[in-house]
């Protein structure tokens, strides 16, 4: 039986290169060594309160030094890691602790705009069979001062732990979904799965020795926390943490730092681009960047285009979602890029569009994208009939309705579930905003469906305007009336001065009606 284990991607950088960066955060800089003895301690003190293999901790932190320490703390005492993220409020955390039976929360005190703190707090609080809570202080050392341990008082006066091995298919990481369609599920993600992305990532993007990279994804997120954490610290980079995403501060970092690589969702870009036109930041800035990519929502060609043309970069966009660890396709160099793509898939990953009795359909014809490979998680935690479900047929139902061309290369059209049906005729919203996001004076919008007793569905576009811009609602209307077909176009619009967005930067299309 193969043993492995995912700390290892962390344990053979501290090995190798032992005083090199691995992280920087603010002031603060930690080397290989640095962390790997401070996640050494960590696991020798939970170890020693009963954390171990069969055990799942849920870790609550933001992107600072605390959340890599943690994490392959946890899993070097061979237990599994539960990211919850830092937006969830108390009863939704009660959930995940309660389901997946987890015996410890190491929690952040969070921010007054994200007071993950009060809330996990609450949740500990309900859950007993969650025994163990400890804070994880900010960087400056605060937190609530209620007699319940921290992060150092849990670690044992150590140098050495021997990390646990465990099977390949055992469970690294549970990363629940985002649950749109009823409670969230939990995706157990394996350390198989795990370590081979992270070498993936690598290996896929041509990563030379010398790579620094800006994360300022959500490390709570499997696109953060695999594709560039795990990954980076697999092939010994320098990690620069962003706490909390701001346009000007990642243009800044990327330029002071020397930034080699950078992943986001495509509001970041959007921002990014926002930011650098009205302050007139030019390619310089951005001059160190070997490597650029999108994932997590599909990017915006007219966006995608217009960064490139300012800061002379390829954005290079991939597919994914959290049960594929995540990425399922990439653009890989050496590829020609596709814009409106989201590239091939990754070695060893097979991807097929079918039709809903799970048939094959033509080259170039739109059906649900399934996969199977190595990235494809071994099911949902506690839930054997979501399990089944998804993986009808053998092949992982990923929900998404997509297109293969002749070159192998697949387009996203939209969400299965988000797609419009209005007099019995199929609309795929992003189709919709792609159009709708080349007018001058829109600068980000969401299409959704909503109820319509005629017509069963009626299209609506929930626009943010270009800064200045005066185009009205039936302007807008007008306008998409002829760039596109009778049965596409809004009927409805509405102007916002900010569309919602949770953690990642994804648009919240729940949230619009």
């Amino acid at each position: 039986m193969t043993m492995i284990n995912l700390a290892h991607a962390l344990e053979a950088s501290a090995a190798l290169y032992p005083a090199r960066e691995a992280v920087v955060c603010g002031p603060r800089r930690l080397s290989y060594r640095d962390v790997d003895q401070a996640a050494i301690r960590l696991a020798a003190g939970l170890a020693a309160r009963g954390i171990g293999p069969g055990k799942i901790v849920a870790l609550a932190c933001p992107n600072v030094p605390a959340f890599p320490i943690a994490y392959f703390a946890i899993l070097k005492t061979g237990a599994t890691v539960l990211p919850v993220s830092l937006l969830l409020k108390a009863d939704e955390i009660a959930y995940m602790l309660t389901h997946s039976r987890a015996s410890a929360l190491l929690c952040h005190p969070g921010s007054d705009a994200a007071p993950i703190g009060r809330e996990g707090l609450a949740a500990f609080e309900r859950v007993e069979s969650c025994g163990l809570f400890a804070w994880i202080p900010t960087e400056t050392g605060g937190r609530p001062e209620d007699g319940r341990p921290a992060l150092a008082d849990l670690e044992a006066d150590v140098e050495r732990f021997d990390t646990a091995n465990r099977s390949a298919d055992d469970t690294a990481v549970v990363v629940y979904t985002s649950g749109t369609t009823g409670r969230p599920k939990g995706a157990e993600l394996t350390h198989s799965n795990l370590l081979l992305h992270a070498l993936m990532m690598r290996n896929n993007g041509n990563w030379q020795d010398d790579e620094i990279l800006l994360v300022a994804l959500p490390l709570f997120h499997i696109f953060g926390q695999i594709c560039q954490m795990a990954a980076g610290f697999s092939g010994g980079a320098t990690l620069v943490l962003v706490p909390k995403f701001d346009a000007a501060t990642v243009l800044g970092l990327i330029e002071s730092e020397g930034v080699t690589r950078f992943s986001g969702v495509p509001t970041m870009y959007w921002a990014m681009l926002a930011h650098a036109e009205a302050q007139d930041i030019d390619a310089r800035a951005l001059a160190s960047l070997r490597g650029v990519s999108s994932g997590g929502a599909s990017m915006p060609v007219d966006i995608m285009r217009r960064f490139d043309a300012r800061f002379g970069t390829e954005i290079r966009e991939g597919y994914g979602l959290s049960e594929t660890s995540p990425a399922v396709t990439t653009h890989a160099p050496g590829r020609p890029r596709k814009p409106g793509s989201v590239g091939t898939p990754l070695w060893g990953v097979q991807v097929r569009i079918v039709d809903d009795d799970g048939n094959a359909m033509p080259q170039g014809e739109r059906g649900e994208v399934v996969v199977r490979g190595h990235c494809v998680m071994k099911g949902y935690l506690n839930d054997p009939e979501a399990t089944a479900e998804a993986f009808r047929g053998g092949w992982f139902h990923t929900g998404d309705i997509g297109i293969l061309d002749e070159d192998g290369y697949l387009f996203i059209v939209d969400r299965k579930k988000e797609m419009i049906i209005r007099n019995g005729m199929n609309v795929y919203p992003r189709e919709v905003e792609e159009i709708l996001m080349t007018h001058p004076e829109i600068s980000l919008v969401a299409v959704i469906g909503v109820p319509h007793e005629e017509h069963g569905q009626e299209v609506k576009a929930v626009a943010v305007r270009s800064p200045g811009a005066q185009v009205s609602e039936a302007s807008l209307i007008a306008w998409a009336r002829a760039q596109m077909g009778a049965h596409k176009y809004p009927r409805f619009v509405e102007f916002r001065d900010a569309l919602p967005m949770n953690a990642t930067g994804k648009i919240q299309k729940k949230e619009l009606s």
